[in-house]
């Protein structure tokens, strides 16, 4: 998939364009990866739908990874747009694409965790959880690098 806005930047799942050395490092500056090994990154992306925004230079501008089945749900992680070109409704897009591509490839259900981008998710048609009491998980980062 490669998806091109009007202003230049393209969105693509080709995993050969990812700037691995610059995902690594906006995860390191994240609240919810800053200790995670550039291996454990590598193998997430291996095992996951990975998306990266490039300029009209083909610098990568922004990233974001799915965690599927393709069957039954999703979840969006890692997604990080940088500094720079914040504000110009990168984020918002690129989610907005990768939520389309997952529905047209049969994925019925997306969740994801935001501390503080909830403004962002809204936009692009997530909602709050209509039952949180349901949800539960296990949470070992601090065990597990």
């Amino acid at each position: 998939m490669e998806i091109e806005r009007a202003d230049g930047f393209v969105m693509s799942d080709d995993r050969t364009r990812l700037d691995l050395d610059r995902i690594v490092a906006w995860l390191g500056e994240s609240y919810w990866a800053p200790t995670r090994s550039r291996e454990t990154i590598e193998r997430s992306i291996e095992h996951s739908v990975a998306y990266g925004v490039y300029d009209s230079e083909g610098v990568q501008v922004a990233f974001y990874r799915a965690v599927t089945d393709f069957a039954t749900f999703g979840w969006i992680c890692d997604v990080w747009v940088g500094p720079h070109v914040r504000g110009r409704g990168i984020g918002v897009w690129m989610i907005e694409e990768g939520v389309r591509a997952l529905a047209a490839a049969g994925v019925p259900r997306l969740a994801l965790a935001t501390l503080d981008a909830h403004g962002v998710y809204l936009k692009a048609g997530f909602a709050p959880l209509a039952h949180p009491e349901r949800w539960m998980d296990i949470d070992r980062r601090d065990v597990i690098p």
